[in-house]
């Protein structure tokens, strides 16, 4: 069904390349924990604690509360740097905290925040694992043959197109495909992915649960981490644009009659496939579109109308993690068959991908109509339980 994954010849690096540039790390080698504070993370660095590295573990502060606030009173990554710290001192490993507020800043919040404002749904978690944990951290790493270990639940294999060409990393669904994570790791280069390692790749979150719990660690019941990190948990995602994009008024259309049925005053304060919120309508209205040349919002009646949804979809910005070596059948008219998501907590879907005019745009071609595709979101391709890369919506048809 895939003719260029027939050629592919799966490698065990350890058997066939001794050098560490390709293999898993070796005796002595010098590997960082990127620890968040949760359960995840610190699991990852008791079990590099029981190998033979150089072991060290870094905290990443991403989001300068002084921004919005003018004080770190209350912020939430001093008790996740506290849980680090406590977690690193069991362990007996060092840890340092590094700040890449200013790179998320400029490279994740800026660009998403332009998306919305155009009324487009980006998805920062993807991009801040592409600009920052794997872009802006392993350039501060002092040694380029230092490896990078994190707490994602996501796999990592080597293939190569025949025996005599050295093994590339393959980003792979991790055994508990409920917490899978590949779909937020879709865009990290394939350098990063070389010197990646993700040792919970194997494990059930219960069975990391478990190892927190008899190694006695002070986060092994601390709750799962829900939501965009600059926004917490606390407070509702349209306060806190609010304070960063002004409002700008504009009609609510019913997409079938062409009636003004409501205004609003943004379009980032509404979401494709979500309920419009509008009273005195016999059947509940739902967004449809945004028109974001002439400010409009279009709404239709019931969650199952056919505006919502589409089958065709053309992406902008498509990046492989192999960049040289995307399938070739993508530049046949039959395209390359493969699955995709556009969310993170969505069944992945059968499709057909194919270049699409000479910009080199990607057209997705679904093999069933999808409901709330929006603009902006990322759509992630795998062949099978192999993750080969994604891009943002720019379109659906």
């Amino acid at each position: 069904m895939f003719p260029w994954r027939a050629a592919l010849r799966r490698i065990s690096c350890r058997s066939y390349y001794n050098d560490a540039l390709f293999s898993s790390p070796q005796k002595g080698s010098k590997v960082v924990a990127a620890m968040s504070g949760g359960v995840d993370s610190s699991v990852v660095a008791g079990l590099l604690s029981k190998q033979d590295y150089d072991l060290s573990a870094v905290f990443m502060r991403n989001w300068d509360t002084r921004d919005e606030s003018g004080t770190d009173k209350g912020c939430e990554w001093e008790k996740d740097w506290e849980d680090v710290q406590k977690v690193c001192q069991i362990m007996d490993i060092p840890c340092i905290m590094i700040d890449l507020s200013r790179e998320y800043w400029t490279r994740v919040f800026e660009p998403s925040l332009h998306a919305w404002e155009r009324g487009h749904t980006p998805n920062p978690d993807i991009w801040c694992n592409k600009e920052v944990k794997f872009g802006a951290l392993m350039s501060h790493l002092s040694s380029p043959n230092t490896w990078i270990a994190t707490g994602h639940y996501a796999r990592k294999g080597w293939s190569s197109l025949n025996a005599e060409m050295i093994p590339r990393p393959q980003l792979l669904r991790p055994a508990d495909r409920l917490k899978d994570q590949t779909f937020y790791l879709s865009a990290m280069p394939e350098s990063s992915l070389r010197r990646t390692l993700f040792p919970i790749a194997d494990l059930q979150k219960h069975q990391v649960r478990e190892l927190a719990h008899q190694w006695q660690l002070p986060v092994a019941n601390r709750e799962e981490s829900m939501g965009i990190c600059f926004v917490g948990e606390k407070r509702k995602f349209t306060d806190f644009l609010s304070q960063y994009i002004p409002p700008k008024a504009g009609h609510i259309i019913n997409g079938e009659t062409g009636e003004v049925v409501g205004d609003h005053d943004g379009l980032w304060r509404f979401t494709i496939g979500q309920g419009a919120r509008l009273r005195g309508h016999a059947q509940k209205l739902f967004v449809s579109a945004k028109d974001f040349d002439h400010n409009v919002i279009y709404v239709v009646p019931g969650s199952d109308h056919p505006d919502l949804y589409k089958k065709q979809i053309t992406v902008r910005d498509w990046q492989w993690i192999w960049a040289d070596s995307p399938p070739p059948s993508i530049n046949e008219s039959h395209g390359f068959q493969c699955r995709m998501q556009y969310a993170h907590r969505m069944m992945d879907v059968p499709c057909t991908v194919r270049r699409g005019d000479a910009s080199g745009a990607i057209v997705i071609e679904l093999e069933e109509a999808q409901r709330a595709v929006a603009p902006g979101q990322v759509a992630v391709v795998w062949d099978g339980d192999w993750c080969l890369g994604c891009g943002v919506i720019e379109r659906t048809e």
